[in-house]
């Protein structure tokens, strides 16, 4: 990871993910091609806006930390190259769940 990817600072209640990729790439004897998987669905947290403003103007803090391995809908948020790698970018609240 170069140090651009390390510098990312999401605004609001937005994260940086990681994807995290399917391990396999053969589904019995057939070859399934990278244009053809679906989507992954889990991914690393790799960066954590400072959350969004509430009605009243109070800053309400995010729910994830970096680090946290979460779930997320699988046509959720943005995909950005940062440093030759894959990222997403997605609101808080496309996330579904902090898994173990």
């Amino acid at each position: 990871m170069g140090e651009g990817a390390s510098n990312v600072k999401p605004l609001s209640d937005r994260v940086v993910v990681k994807p995290l990729e399917e391990a396999e790439q053969m589904k019995g004897s057939i070859y399934i091609p990278d244009t053809a998987k679906e989507k992954p669905s889990q991914g690393k947290i790799f960066a954590v806006g400072p959350g969004k403003m509430s009605d009243e103007g109070a800053r309400i803090e995010p729910d994830v930390s970096v680090g946290d391995k979460v779930l997320y809908g699988k046509y959720s948020g943005t995909e950005v190259t940062l440093d030759g790698e894959e990222y997403l970018i997605l609101r808080e609240s496309d996330i579904l769940a902090i898994v173990p």
